[in-house]
């Protein structure tokens, strides 16, 4: 009897029952939102499929239809504090999880299940995913990226789309002499981290220099300065001499005060990197 009560007592709170075979394989946690996010982009990280697929479907299953609701009822992307856009929380979850999921796919090789997954997210396309480095991403415009990269063939790969992420991957382009390459991975870091890093600049009167961790606060500054470096060489490389200039000028007056991290232990500065290529090619 007791059994049966708590039974009703569930289903009249909206909560699905979940087997204990399921319950074993899969730990659910709390049954929010953000933890069954949480979990999924862990199983993403870790490459299991059949985890990714168990959380987000959880998620989707129990946060749709309040997900819904609130994209309805928008217009256009929730704006103003942090706490304003994660009162959003079951939109911003689903959204995220159906990326996730496209991710999940098209990582496992099965592109045709990643483009529903991801033309899914459109569904709720006013839904932010929040990233622990201190701003919110847009899960649909991602996820039409990612449809055009599977539909050109491209074998692109934006990563979490971090500003040190798609620098790493600009590097590696430049090495390889890349052009097309180092420019959608540095055009990407700039388009979504060039109104961040302008506020870093502008808060500046000198380079940081109190200690290490102090330097890399300045996260987005850093590098979308090293990004128009990066940008400038490449041009450089492949003989586009005015384009090149004009990458390092930009790296030069806005944001002159970012600073790279050298593997070997040090930073160094790209504005005066930049000044100096200038002056090796004529211009001032």
């Amino acid at each position: 009897m007791k059994k049966f009560v708590l039974v009703l007592v569930l289903l009249s709170a909206g909560l699905t029952l979940v087997t204990p075979t399921i319950a074993s394989a899969y730990n659910f946690g709390d049954y929010r939102s953000v933890t069954l996010t949480t979990k999924a982009w862990k199983a993403l990280e870790a490459g299991n499929l059949d985890e990714v697929l168990a959380y987000t479907n959880k998620c989707i299953e129990l946060y749709a239809k309040k997900a819904k609701e609130m994209q309805d009822s928008l217009t256009d992307y929730p704006k103003g504090t942090n706490d304003e856009i994660f009162s959003y929380w079951a939109l911003n979850d689903v959204a995220t999880c159906l990326f996730i999921q496209g991710e999940a796919y098209r990582k496992a090789d099965m592109a045709d299940k990643a483009k529903e997954a991801y033309q899914k997210v459109n569904e709720y396309s006013f839904g932010q995913c929040w990233d622990t480095g201190g701003w919110f991403w847009k899960p649909a415009e991602a996820a039409k990226e990612k449809i055009a990269m599977i539909e050109s063939g491209s074998d692109l790969d934006f990563g979490d789309y971090k500003s040190a992420t798609l620098t790493t991957k600009a590097w590696e382009a430049l090495g390889k002499k890349d052009l097309d390459t180092v420019l959608a991975y540095t055009n990407k870091c700039i388009e979504l981290y060039e109104g961040k890093a302008k506020e870093m600049q502008s808060s500046l009167t000198e380079y940081p220099w109190e200690n290490k961790d102090k330097i890399f606060s300045y996260w987005a500054l850093n590098d979308v300065g090293t990004c128009l470096f990066i940008r400038g060489e490449a041009y450089k490389e492949a003989g586009k001499m005015e384009e090149a200039q004009k990458a390092y000028k930009k790296l030069i007056d806005d944001f002159y005060y970012s600073q790279c991290w050298d593997p070997q232990g040090w930073f160094w500065k790209p504005a005066e990197a930049a000044q100096q290529k200038l002056e090796e090619l004529g211009a001032s």
